[in-house]
């Protein structure tokens, strides 16, 4: 059980009973042999829900209206409607806005198919909040919280063969002009960081090591932006075939990352609120065109952080580690690569050598009070603790949930037998014919009650977890900048062909949109 509080996914969102009390629910289901999970099914040949239709924005007329070489190839969605949240569009309408018209979008299921989850707004009727209730109990599954609307993305379907299709089209271009390869979607984490992959509409994934592969005969510059949960695998790609003992790629390819490769990241929310929007790619997009989050002007001193007058890339990831309240940590092919080559830190900083590292670091150092990196790493500490803490209080409260369930399910069950199968033949008639009395034993008996409460108590420690998570983030982000600086110092005093291969990656990091 623990282990399913802790993995609970960060991009769940706002859900009823909160990332915890899903998790939990669903594993509960599974104790009792109930093998429908909805949030990830599987593709396979004989699911009924491989019927969803891709077609849709699928015709090459569409994907053909930006001539061969675009600037830049937007992917974003989910593999299904259920895991296509709102802020994923979002975000890739405010990409092609700061990006501009020369580019290419694949979105979930293309544009005009339905497959974009937005939280409701009108309430339910009775009938529609009592098969809720239920589904919480007795089947909880994201999105019923949620309607589904079609896309307003002029988009092809983001599937797994359109993107190979068009990625090779790209890299075959003889030009200059880096691909800008943004993705918004959510990720997997592999056993290595080179088998991170993304995923894909139908259930499709694209990984590391398939990017890097396909990329290593090309001779156009790949420039990346991938905002995923375990994005940071992709920093392997700045290795032939994603593999550190092959050395580093021939083309140059870079690419800025919302997250390591172990940690999940924030930034699938079915709210389409952007003030309750906290993730990387809304915070580092407006920053490349010289606004916060809101959308509202930043004096440019504070994005400029090298005093050339512009935003770069790296400059607006920075402004993204320094402005997100969010579980996000951030990361660069950069970093990847100077970690590979220099594994000893020289005693100080080089500040002028990375002017965004040295500006998050002071934004951080003066956001969360710090001292210095030894005061981060104490802090780091101390939240560890109370990660273990919280730990023995979610399996204690998942033993009490566990309990209050089977206690209602009996009594529910006892009475109606089928209240557990909304495809069983006569769910039907049974909740047609007995709603009050289903809906009176949901709500008013004590074994209800004592399930809603093991439930809100389940929410109240997520909550708590998700606080801890933030704090902890923005201390990892302080440490890590900390420790850039201080390994760029020593790479850049032992110089050599290492030293000249990381400023690439860094003049490859501050370009800029549309360059």
């Amino acid at each position: 059980m623990r282990r399913i509080f802790l993995l609970a996914v960060a991009c769940i969102g706002a859900l009823g009973l909160g990332a915890a009390s899903i998790g939990w629910l669903e594993a509960r289901n599974n104790k009792i042999e109930r093998s429908t999970r909805f949030g990830d099914v599987s593709l396979d040949a004989g699911s009924p829900v491989a019927t969803f239709s891709v077609a849709r924005g699928d015709s090459p007329q569409e994907v053909n209206r930006v001539p061969v070489p675009a600037a830049y190839l937007a992917v974003g969605g989910g593999s299904l409607p259920s895991s296509t949240e709102v802020s994923l569009e979002q975000d890739l309408v405010l990409a092609q806005e700061v990006l501009g018209a020369d580019g290419v979008v694949l979105f979930a299921g293309g544009g005009g198919s339905r497959s974009v989850r937005e939280l409701a707004t009108t309430p339910l009727d009775s009938h529609g909040e009592l098969l809720v209730e239920l589904g919480m109990v007795f089947m909880p599954r994201q999105g019923r919280d949620s309607r589904y609307r079609a896309s307003r993305l002029l988009a092809r379907a983001a599937t797994h063969k359109a993107l190979l299709s068009r990625l090779r089209a790209e890299f075959a271009q003889s030009t200059t002009q880096p691909l800008l390869l943004y993705i918004a979607a959510h990720g997997e984490q592999g056993e290595t960081a080179s088998d991170n992959a993304v995923v894909l509409w139908g259930g499709g994934s694209f990984s590391v090591r398939e990017l890097a592969q396909l990329h290593d005969d090309s001779a156009r510059p790949l420039r990346m932006v991938i905002t995923s949960c375990f994005s940071g695998g992709f920093a392997e790609s700045v290795f032939r075939g994603a593999d550190p003992a092959q050395g580093i790629a021939v083309a140059p390819r870079c690419g800025l990352f919302a997250g390591t490769w172990d940690r999940e990241t924030s930034g699938c929310d079915p709210n389409p609120d952007r003030r309750e929007q906290e993730g990387y790619g809304i915070h580092m997009l407006q920053a490349l065109r010289g606004r916060d989050r809101d959308g509202h002007p930043v004096a440019l001193a504070k994005l400029d952080v090298n005093g050339d007058k512009r935003v770069s890339f790296l400059e607006a990831h920075a402004w993204a580690k320094m402005s997100s309240t969010s579980i996000d940590v951030p990361t660069t092919t950069s970093e990847r690569y100077l970690r590979e080559v220099q594994k000893v830190e020289a005693p100080a900083g080089d500040l002028d050598l990375l002017p965004e590292d040295a500006a998050v670091l002071e934004a951080l150092g003066s956001r969360l009070d710090l001292k210095d990196r030894r005061d981060a790493e104490q802090r780091l500490e101390a939240t560890s603790t109370q990660s273990q803490a919280l730990e023995a209080e979610v399996e204690e409260a998942e033993r009490a949930a566990d309990d209050a369930y089977y206690a209602l399910a009996s009594v529910l069950l006892a009475r109606w037998p089928v209240l557990d199968d909304p495809y069983h033949p006569d769910f039907g008639d049974m909740l047609s014919n007995n709603e009050a009395a289903i809906s009176h034993e949901l709500r008013e008996s004590p074994q209800a009650s004592a399930f809603r409460a093991a439930s809100e108590r389940l929410q109240e420690l997520d909550e708590r977890y998700g606080e801890l998570r933030v704090k902890q983030a923005m201390l990892l982000r302080y440490g890590r900048a900390s420790e850039t600086l201080r390994l760029a110092r020593a790479l850049r005093l032992r110089g050599g062909e290492e030293y000249d291969h990381y400023r690439a990656l860094l003049a490859c990091e501050r370009g800029f949109a549309g360059e």
